[in-house]
């Protein structure tokens, strides 16, 4: 056993993370300006539906709480990270990336988040299970993250100060070597700031490393093509970043109130489902602003 899994399990599911790397690279990368949007969707759906699958075969191999943990963990991830979409098409537009260059540079962002948020997790894990009182300060911070989500105005988004920093040492459309450095790097550490409030939702839920690490590397693997299948409605989801807030207060709560307080795991994913549900819904009905230009995949 490690981190929570045995080694076999470890090795596998770092296989099908391999083999959808190599899809998404080798089939769906080979002409990314030409790629329609419906196809960014259809990968978006396949990458979902695996994790579902995934979700089904832990419940099968390793109880039902697990997969519910794993499902639970994944829509937290998944969720949250819409917001830090919004981050990445402003960033894009300030740059006015075509985009192929969107491609590349959401494709070594990726690939380093995962490696970052390994060792996050395994961090985070370990601090948890060494001291009780991390468990607060966890909570702590994402009731601090909720509060600041919920006060930012609907459809907007804001740079880091650092990624602001990074772009602003004079990276340009050509995207020479230096600047997709820099802009790589600033989708990197838009990422990180990110990971400071998405891994402590996770570990919320649960403290099992293997659960905490499948779910969120799995939300990555779909962050690409989400970003291309929902460009084209970023604009109408203004309230989403509310329904955001309340998932981030709900599991700063649990984390907060864990030892006088149980909350089982479905009703937390019920929970995650019908407020993304209704704030999404919310968003459509009441309207928006007509969308500016947005990029075509």
């Amino acid at each position: 056993m490690f981190a929570g899994a045995s080694l076999g399990y470890w090795i596998a599911f770092h296989a099908i993370v391999a083999v959808l790397l190599l899809v998404d690279l080798g089939v769906l990368q080979r002409r990314p300006h030409s790629r329609p949007v419906r196809t960014a969707w259809g990968w978006t759906a396949v990458l979902a539906a695996l994790a579902f699958c995934f979700a089904l075969f832990l419940s099968h191999t390793q109880g039902r709480q697990r997969g519910l943990e794993f499902l639970s963990g994944y829509l937290v991830e998944g969720s949250l990270s819409v917001d830090n979409l919004f981050v990445f098409l402003l960033m894009f537009r300030l740059l006015d990336l075509k985009v192929e260059q969107q491609h590349r540079v959401l494709l070594w962002g990726i690939l380093g988040a995962i490696v970052m948020r390994g060792a996050f997790i395994l961090a985070g894990a370990s601090l948890l299970a060494r001291f009780a009182w991390v468990e607060y300060v966890f909570g702590a911070v994402l009731l601090v993250a909720a509060v600041r989500l919920f006060r930012q105005k609907p459809g907007s988004a804001s740079l880091s100060r650092p990624a602001r920093w990074i772009l602003n040492r004079g990276t340009g459309s050509q995207l020479a070597l230096s600047s997709f450095f820099l802009i790589v790097l600033a989708v990197e550490v838009t990422d990180l700031i990110f990971a400071l409030d998405s891994i402590p939702a996770v570990l919320a839920i649960t403290h099992d490393t293997f659960i905490v690490y499948t779910s969120n590397i799995f939300a990555i693997l779909g962050l690409r093509s989400l970003y291309f299948a929902v460009s084209s409605v970023f604009d109408r989801l203004r309230l989403l970043h509310y329904g955001l807030a309340l998932i981030l207060a709900f599991v700063a709560m649990k984390m907060l109130l864990n030892r006088w307080i149980q909350i089982p795991v479905t009703w937390s994913l019920a929970f995650i489902v019908i407020v993304l549900g209704t704030f999404a819904l919310a968003s459509r009905l009441t309207g928006s602003k007509p969308p500016p230009a947005q990029p075509q995949s």
